[in-house]
């Protein structure tokens, strides 16, 4: 892996600095994409920090041209942004909360997506690892929005994987159930935090799905629920 090169979206959240870390103690090259992340983030060499929002696919493409141009290739995409939503029945959901989970969730990597493809294509080969939920297959009582927004991710990453199957592109979805991250922490503080997903164990899974070892593995929804199974 110590030439491979992976552009990891919400690099600075709570589960990215793990997904990051991860991919570069395995020697890999990372891009860390986030609105505020910085170079001294990560002690790494290998690591190259790229502040930009994914709000536009003229975003996602400038980014992307940016690794390019920086590393010559993009070996993996780790799609890790996202965002909750949640407390409120269907009924009473507003236009604007549910626009933007979809914002946050979908159109983020629609953009990020359609600027990294082409270049994977060209290449003739590329891993791509999304983050979504259980909430898209299990949802519950007041994330309609949320729950709404990470099922269409599923089907959008699932149709890439299908119009790429013979490209030697894999495309996967990670489903995890709540995340041990500080964000979670705070805003659940008397929640049993025991259930919960270690950030470290979703690195390892993506970092796996990134080697030659998942080479057949592509459209696959996978949970990783912890000990709410």
């Amino acid at each position: 892996m110590n030439e491979k090169t992976a552009l990891v979206t919400g690099a600075d959240g709570g589960l990215g600095v793990h997904v990051t870390k991860a991919l570069l103690d395995a020697g890999f090259f990372v891009a860390g994409l986030a609105p505020k992340i910085r170079q001294s983030d990560f002690e790494s060499p290998r690591f190259t920090a790229l502040p930009a929002r994914l709000d536009s696919l003229a975003a996602a493409k400038q980014s992307a041209e940016a690794v390019i141009t920086r590393f010559g290739k993009i070996d993996v995409l780790a799609h890790l942004v996202g965002g909750f939503a949640g407390g409120t029945s269907v009924i009473d959901i507003d236009d604007t909360t549910f626009r933007r989970m979809f914002e946050m969730n979908v159109d983020s990597a629609f953009h990020i997506l359609r600027a990294v493809l082409p270049h994977m294509q060209k290449a003739g080969a590329g891993r791509i690892i999304a983050i979504g939920s259980r909430a898209a297959e299990n949802p519950g009582p007041g994330v309609g929005a949320y729950s709404a927004s990470k099922a269409a991710l599923v089907s959008l990453v699932r149709t890439v994987a299908v119009e790429n199957k013979d490209s030697g592109i894999t495309a996967n979805v990670i489903l995890p159930g709540t995340i041990d991250t500080p964000a979670n922490r705070k805003a659940m503080p008397a929640a049993d935090t025991s259930h919960w997903v270690q950030p470290a164990a979703i690195a390892s899974l993506i970092l796996w799905l990134a080697s030659d070892a998942a080479k057949d593995v592509t459209g696959a929804v996978i949970p990783v629920y912890g000990r709410d199974i």
